[in-house]
């Protein structure tokens, strides 16, 4: 099943007022909501409601809850007259959202055997019918003031796709026989480009997104950085580089390690990265089409902020702040190995990148040494819709640049992710820096 690319559609509905910004915004919500569906296409009943641990969602649930986004904030508080589809599904399919209300607790996700799956699809045929009519309906003035939210929630949507895949592939490797989401797509023939170090001069830089198009809150306010000189390796650390780390004890060695890292390692036994296995002829890594060899020439994947710090004191490097990363990435076309390919998986890069570094949107999301805090004079947006980045500025690694399984038109040079430093079940690996 081709995966249907959003790029060329996320832009045009902020345009202008007029009608043909009302048949973009229409288009572009049309694009994005077809998409969560398509890529449980082929799923069974039974693969949409396992949960495999308490940090992963059930596809389902994904369903419900990206929906739910749009009945809870734009339709219920717009819409005169909007009938909710089910008075249970608020508490259902709420995630986070204190100021809305009580919800279902997260790790218990997986029990909501009911609804059944016919009634989520049938939840998402009801608002987007209603959401197809509001926008229809809707005055210009009333439409432009709305655009930011509704580009928010289909942000936010594209946000629970990738997370959609990624909570797949934790239940599909927890199954001892190994299943398949989709069958491996071959991709072009390549090997881990030689190591190359780019320069980047310090001084003061603008950090953050720029006012132009969408953006996460905390993506700004733009402001000023400080950097002193650097080097940022060329390309992202590779699966061969990562049997190298292994062969030479790096998981073994304390002195490589943070001590909360090294703890981790120590109680979950870690000796490779997630998803990897070892037999006779050597190593494996279950992805989304099933067991497969591991490429040594692809990115390492599925590494914590940990394991990545561990392997770059290894390396003798470290790893880039998120300033650093952006300031490299900034004036990149925004293209890459994202969700639109369907490889579902990191790949080498095909050619060499010259003076330019390689692969910094999609493939794997790259841990930064940045903790994920407010940039200066951030403030939360008010109301609920301000509990969803800014609460979560606490304890948790930047990291950029989008993975395999990222929506297409969705990322920036200035997109911020965010996950706790143990987390390994995204698509997460390391390009190395160093001072220059």
């Amino acid at each position: 099943m081709a995966i249907p690319s959003i790029a060329a559609v996320m832009p045009a509905a902020t345009d202008s007022g007029g009608v043909s910004a009302k048949a973009a915004l229409a288009q572009q919500f049309e694009t994005v909501r077809l998409l969560s569906p398509a890529l449980t296409g082929g799923l069974s009943a039974e693969d949409q409601v396992v949960q495999s641990m308490p940090d992963a969602s059930p596809s389902k649930w994904h369903l419900a809850h990206t929906t739910w986004f749009f009945e809870q904030f734009v339709l219920g508080p717009h819409a005169p007259g909007y009938a909710v589809f089910h008075p249970q599904f608020a508490y259902l399919f709420n995630s986070y959202y204190e100021n809305v209300g009580a919800r279902h607790a997260r790790p218990r996700r997986g029990m909501l055997t009911r609804p059944g799956l016919d009634h989520v699809h049938a939840y998402r045929a009801h608002v987007d019918a209603a959401m197809a009519g509001f926008i229809q309906a809707a005055r210009p003035e009333q439409l432009a003031d709305l655009v930011p939210l509704i580009e928010l929630g289909l942000h936010h949507e594209q946000q629970h796709q990738e997370l959609l895949l990624t909570d797949l592939l934790h239940a599909l490797s927890c199954n001892p026989l190994n299943p398949a989401y989709r069958p491996r797509p071959a991709a072009p023939a390549a090997v881990a480009a030689a190591t190359e170090w780019l320069a980047y001069d310090g001084g003061v830089h603008e950090i953050g997104h720029d006012g132009n198009g969408f953006a996460f809150d905390h993506e700004g306010p733009r402001h000023q950085a400080l950097l002193r000189p650097f080097r940022l390796r060329s390309r992202p650390v590779s699966n061969g580089e990562w049997l190298a780390f292994m062969a030479d004890d790096g998981y073994r060695r304390a002195t490589l390690w943070l001590s909360d890292g090294w703890a981790r390692a120590q109680a979950e036994d870690w000796q490779a990265p997630l998803y990897w296995q070892r037999d006779s002829d050597g190593w494996a890594a279950m992805g989304l089409s099933g067991l497969q060899p591991i490429d040594e020439a692809a990115p390492v994947c599925h590494v914590s902020f940990y394991e990545a710090e561990a392997f770059a004191r290894w390396a003798g490097k470290r790893l880039p702040s998120e300033q650093e990363w952006e300031l490299a990435a900034r004036d990149l076309p925004v293209a890459g190995n994202t969700l639109g390919t369907g490889l579902l998986r990191p790949v080498a890069a095909s050619e060499a990148g010259g003076d330019a570094p390689q692969q910094m949107f999609g493939d794997v999301w790259e841990w930064t040494q940045s903790a994920y805090g407010p940039y200066p004079g951030y403030r939360a947006p008010e109301g609920a819709v301000g509990e969803y980045n800014g609460k979560f500025m606490c304890n948790q690694m930047v990291l950029r640049g989008g993975s395999c399984v990222t929506p297409d038109g969705h990322l920036r040079a200035s997109y911020r992710n965010f996950f706790y430093p143990h987390q390994r079940w995204q698509f997460t690996g390391l390009r190395l820096a160093e001072d220059a």
